[in-house]
């Protein structure tokens, strides 16, 4: 691969990031002056936990997940309306399919609707068999919570809404970039054909290896797996797997309650198991189709 063929790919690389990058921004912007409503909302209509808080993961944004562990650590939403929400949410995967006009596009509304589906069933029936949790109700204790979970740096309102969506969206930019030109170095490097056919003989394997990757506790994960599946390096069901797997830095923030240890397991092998055997489902229906 030449210096000139690794130039261009390192500049289309640029241009697709930052076009993420002013969507991100522009839509991180918004969401800080709706947030804490959105949060008041989700806890104050606890049976219809799942509902909501299938809803609510749809959000783009790595910020849902972890307001709902800190929501259910505080006892104001159930292990299912969490869950709903980890097998909903797809960090910034539904911006960089959006920002990535192609044929694929489209399939962004059965990926929604996949997840939300799938979501809300999963919440459903995690609360209807998992019984004697307590839930909180004092309406005054609320708003700490969904202040404490907005961020770090005080009530300041210019960096909640302003610095603190440009940092986070820079963050993006970031991964988003590394991954763009990596994913085009690699395949530039080894060639196209070349590197679908490993793919392709490996396909069998992919909702597997996807699902492996949501793991990942940051927005990597997601941009890792949309990318992928925009280069038609993996199908529509790995792409589902890895997305119902990857809830962001949502799962860290349960770890780092000893109390919780294991039902933040079982909750983590949940939303594994339900993301590969939907993957696998969904792949293979696609399989068959082709």
């Amino acid at each position: 691969m030449t210096w000139d063929i690794a130039k261009d790919i390192l500049l289309d690389a640029l241009k697709d990031s930052a076009l993420v990058l002013a969507f991100v921004f522009v839509f991180h912007v918004l969401l800080s002056f709706v947030e804490d409503k959105l949060s008041n909302f989700l806890t104050k209509y606890k049976k219809g936990g799942p509902l909501f808080g299938s809803l609510f993961g749809l959000i783009p944004q790595c910020g849902t997940s972890v307001l709902a562990a800190d929501l259910y650590l505080a006892k104001y939403i159930t292990m299912g309306t969490l869950t709903a929400v980890f097998l909903s949410c797809s960090d910034e995967a539904l911006i960089v399919l959006l920002t990535h006009p192609t044929d694929k596009t489209i399939m962004v509304l059965p990926l929604i609707a996949s997840k939300f589906l799938i979501g809300f069933l999963m919440g459903l029936l995690i609360d209807m068999f998992y019984k004697g949790q307590e839930i909180k109700v004092h309406e005054e204790e609320l708003e700490d919570v969904t202040c404490s979970t907005h961020h770090h740096h005080g009530h300041v309102k210019v960096h909640k809404h302003l610095i603190h969506p440009l940092l986070h969206s820079l963050e993006i930019f970031g991964f988003v970039f590394a991954i763009n030109a990596s994913l085009g170095l690699i395949i530039g490097a080894v060639g196209e054909e070349t590197f679908s056919n490993f793919i392709v003989s490996n396909r069998y394997l992919t909702p597997l290896f996807t699902s492996i990757i949501g793991m990942i506790p940051n927005c990597a994960g997601s941009v890792l797996i949309s990318e992928l599946y925009l280069k038609n390096a993996i199908p529509f069901g790995a792409l589902l797997a890895g997305l119902l797997m990857n809830a962001g830095i949502g799962m860290m923030v349960l770890l780092k309650n000893k109390d919780t240890f294991k039902k933040t397991f079982i909750i983590f092998g949940i939303c594994f198991f339900t993301s590969i055997f939907f993957g696998y489902i969904s792949s293979i229906v696609e399989w068959f189709a082709i």
